[in-house]
């Protein structure tokens, strides 16, 4: 994918994980040609890296195994953070593709 490329996000099913102080990474599960796909973006919906799993039930639990929490379930969050807005675009990360490559992600 290209720095601007729009990405079509179905799911709004939204995951996060706080990542420093009034930061979030995003995550949510679309379903794919063969399986799922796991989109990650940050707090201005810029899309910055992807994973792919065989279905749901591996997806939530790589997200759950890194921390991530689902959205709909933590009303403390629901409090103070606010969920991405606008059209998802592609935005390379500063430091990479940070999941994809196993550098945070187990």
């Amino acid at each position: 994918m290209r720095q601007g490329d729009d990405i079509e996000i179905k799911s709004r099913d939204y995951w996060f994980k706080v990542v420093d102080f009034l930061q979030q990474n995003w995550a949510v599960i679309d379903p794919a040609e063969h399986g799922v796909v796991v989109w990650f973006f940050g707090d201005t919906a810029g899309v910055f890296d992807e994973l792919h799993f065989e279905g749901e039930a591996a997806a939530l639990n790589a997200l759950k195994r890194n921390g991530f929490k689902r959205f709909a379930d933590d009303q403390e969050a629901q409090e103070f953070i606010a969920i991405p807005e606008g059209s998802f675009r592609w935005r390379s990360h500063p430091n990479g593709p940070i999941y994809s490559s196993g550098r945070y992600w187990k």
